[in-house]
């Protein structure tokens, strides 16, 4: 499948075509790279919308030859879509090319080298059918980059431990390795509130014994898949923060963080619950937010003996 990759015509990203390069030369998949253009509506006169029309196309051509000059020789093909708003065009072109992966930005007013949740991208994880990647302000990727590890993040449901099953099918395909991720906060606040710090610290470390016992059984499962990709483990990061709890976890510049929909969310659509919106906003690599219907069909994937 394609990897569909929205840009704005009026922004040129290095971010978005960088990391849309890289997912799909791990993939062995060619992009198409769209802007979407606001729809005028009401019209206007007939000369201001036609010189307005022209002036949108023109910086949208400008963006799109900006793109092809980032993305290192990944087959492409590049296109205009005009729509009522960026995310309601960014959906009409998922219906319209079925792609198996949809690639965003950041919105600008994000720290760098994090994620930061948009009107457009927000609106994005509220509706697509398909997983959505999104890149951290200021990413970058060297023109030869692959995805060398896929780090599965990893709540204590069934549905996370469906998602890293799956997230191992995928890993395996592209040669990359594995590895588990969660993430705990320990507010230091709850001391003052008259809990006491041993108390909180009881209940975190008995927690990260309960994810390091369902961790270990996740791996198991993993290796008794019909193709295993390398595993790396499972790591816990904890902080008083959850920018703290991210950095307590290694990073390299060639990882992608893996995070599922929230189980209250529709089951065809992207929905994230609050713990995945603050993971996915303090990511310091891209992430890629996976439906709830497409992580069961990436599992019975990965389930599925080789032919």
């Amino acid at each position: 499948m394609s990897i569909l990759v929205a840009v704005s015509p009026g922004q040129r990203s290095v971010s978005v075509p960088q990391l849309a390069a890289m997912l799909a030369r791990s993939q062995d998949t060619d992009l198409i790279v769209a802007a979407v253009l606001p729809r005028t509506w009401p019209p206007l006169a007939s000369n201001v919308d036609a010189e307005w029309s022209d002036y949108l196309r023109g910086s949208a051509d400008v963006v799109l030859d900006h793109a092809a000059s980032e993305l290192g020789g990944v087959r492409a093909t590049f296109t205009q879509h005009s729509a009522r708003s960026a995310h309601r065009g960014i959906l009409e072109l998922i219906e319209e090319h079925r792609p198996g992966l949809v690639v965003v930005g950041s919105s600008s007013g994000g720290a760098f080298g994090h994620i930061a949740l948009g009107s457009v991208n927000d609106a994005l994880l509220h509706a697509s059918p398909v997983p959505v990647a999104i890149a951290p302000r200021g990413f970058r990727a060297k023109e030869s980059a692959r995805v060398r590890r896929i780090t599965a993040a990893y709540g204590g449901t069934d549905a996370a431990k469906d998602l890293v099953l799956g997230a191992a099918g995928v890993a395996q395909s592209i040669g990359a390795s594995l590895r588990i991720a969660s993430f705990a906060v320990v507010s230091e606040g709850s001391v003052t509130a008259g809990v006491g710090l041993s108390a909180e610290q009881g209940i975190t470390d008995e927690w990260v014994r309960m994810i390091d016992e369902h961790t270990a059984e996740i791996l198991a499962d993993v290796s008794a898949l019909p193709r295993t990709p390398a595993l790396d483990g499972a790591v816990v990061g904890v902080g008083s923060s959850w920018a703290r709890a991210m950095e307590d976890v290694e990073w390299s510049a060639e990882d992608v963080l893996v995070v599922g929909s929230s189980s209250l969310g529709p089951l065809a659509r992207v929905f994230l619950g609050s713990h995945a919106t603050k993971v996915v906003r303090h990511s310091p690599v891209p992430v890629i937010v996976v439906p709830r219907g497409t992580a069961e069909e990436l599992l019975d994937a990965a389930e599925r003996p080789e032919a």
